[in-house]
């Protein structure tokens, strides 16, 4: 790895998983942009972490985590650290009447340095498939589908060697594709920056993510730099970064969590864990499993009514015999049927594959569960329930020490709606192979 230190601003950070990607690959976060309270007050958390990390300090973070109450925000962490590694958070939203405060902000906090990169993505909804099914014609004045804008604003002023747009593959055919085809030219167009930009799509789980997660990566570099050409000027090559995922949720994953049952677990608590790191191959090579810690938290789980776990049995049933997911207008008894649209949520119980990677995990996951039930072996309607706040972490590849602040929603709604750190952490180490040929 290069001793140079390259920087990068996160917009649109959410709880920081794309930022976390690049951190661990050794890049220095110059400061992250949020609007939510508790996306923000998750990555002070994480700031504060990384600086007790950086100064041998953890024993202080491991306390934090002991004494946690909930309905506290991170204040007692975040006064032990100095105001400036709270303060590179800024709680904001992006638009027309934030951007000049922001910029104020920024050049603030990036000083006299060169900012290298710029990573983020616009909230999706509004380009998701999913997004445009459930609002319709009214999804279409959504403010969001012009967010793509202020990041050219942010590219236009700081003019970063690169850049990461991340976001879903409906990007490229929402509105007829009109949204991709103005990002491509507005980039074009910059002046003194000459970059080129392309969007290639990726999924999670060819990275080592346990999640079959489809995004759409867009990448951009500046071709030539004071009239010289770059020598980073391409798309990474992420293919060398992937890998033929052979690991599984069950085993490689969960195993090493404590039992849980429907309304279990606290979700301020330190649980131990019930398997020595040497036993769990994949959160030891990935990094998920902190060696200086021999606990983790957040590990609650919903409580689920009983008819809800009866068809979380039948869910079950069916996938690890058939090997497919339960459909509720034909699985599940009309007695049990408590929902009316039965079409646009046919598969809304669904169940994680314990042999395989899982579905896509979503922002939806805050509102019930139901389709991230647990893969329990032998189901029964005492001990079937919905997968906890630890394990949609995992999901999506946070490591242990990661605290979610916020309540069991507001962390939920973090999680699903995060970059898969692994994923993060691989097309970081691509682009600084590249930026290290310079």
């Amino acid at each position: 790895m290069s001793e140079k230190k390259y920087t990068f601003i996160d917009l649109f950070a959410g709880a920081g998983g794309l930022s976390e990607g690049f951190i661990r690959a050794g890049f220095e976060p110059i400061a992250h942009i949020e609007m939510k309270k508790e996306a923000c007050d998750t990555l002070r958390t994480r700031a504060a972490f990384h600086y007790l990390k950086n100064e041998n300090r953890l024993d202080v973070y491991k306390e934090y985590l002991f004494q946690k109450q909930e309905k506290e925000d991170g204040s007692k962490l975040w006064n032990q650290v100095p105001k400036e590694v709270i303060g590179t958070v800024i709680q904001s939203e992006i638009g027309e009447k934030t951007i000049t405060e922001i910029f104020k902000k920024l050049d603030q906090l990036i000083g006299g340095r060169k900012l290298d990169l710029i990573i983020g993505g616009p909230p999706c909804q509004a380009y998701s498939v999913a997004g445009r099914a459930r609002k319709g014609k009214a999804m279409a004045t959504d403010p969001r589908n012009e967010l793509y804008k202020f990041y050219v604003q942010f590219l236009d002023r700081y003019k970063p060697k690169m850049f990461v747009f991340e976001n879903v593959l409906g990007i490229k055919t929402a509105k007829g594709g009109e949204p991709f085809r103005d990002l491509q030219k507005r980039v074009r167009e910059l002046d003194n920056c000459n970059y080129e930009i392309a969007a290639v799509p990726q999924i999670a789980s060819d990275f080592g993510v346990l999640q079959r997660r489809q995004r759409m990566i867009i990448i951009g570099w500046r071709k030539s730099d004071k009239g010289k050409p770059t020598k980073y000027g391409h798309y990474p090559n992420l293919e060398e970064f992937k890998i033929d995922n052979q690991f599984q949720t069950l085993r490689d994953l969960f195993s090493d969590l404590p039992t849980r049952i429907a309304g279990d677990g606290k979700l301020c608590e330190c649980v131990k864990y019930t398997k020595p790191i040497s036993e769990m191959t994949y959160l030891k090579e990935y990094g998920l499993r902190n060696n200086d810690f021999d606990f983790t938290t957040q590990h609650i789980s919903r409580p689920n009514n009983l008819n809800d776990r009866e068809i979380y049995c039948w869910a079950i049933k069916k996938f690890l015999n058939e090997g497919k997911q339960l459909s509720y207008s034909k699985d599940v008894p009309s007695d049990h049927q408590k929902h009316k649209n039965k079409e646009t949520f046919d598969n809304r119980f669904s169940v994680v594959n314990p042999y395989g990677v899982c579905h896509t995990v979503v922002a939806h996951i805050a509102m019930d569960g139901h389709y991230y039930i647990y893969p329990t072996l032998n189901p029964t309607v005492e001990n079937v329930r919905s997968i906890t706040i630890r394990e949609a972490a995992r999901l999506q590849s946070f490591p242990d020490d990661y605290y979610f602040e916020g309540s069991r929603s507001a962390a939920f709604m973090q999680i699903g709606n995060a970059v898969p750190v692994i994923m993060a952490q691989k097309i970081a180490e691509a682009i600084l192979k590249q930026l290290t040929q310079e």
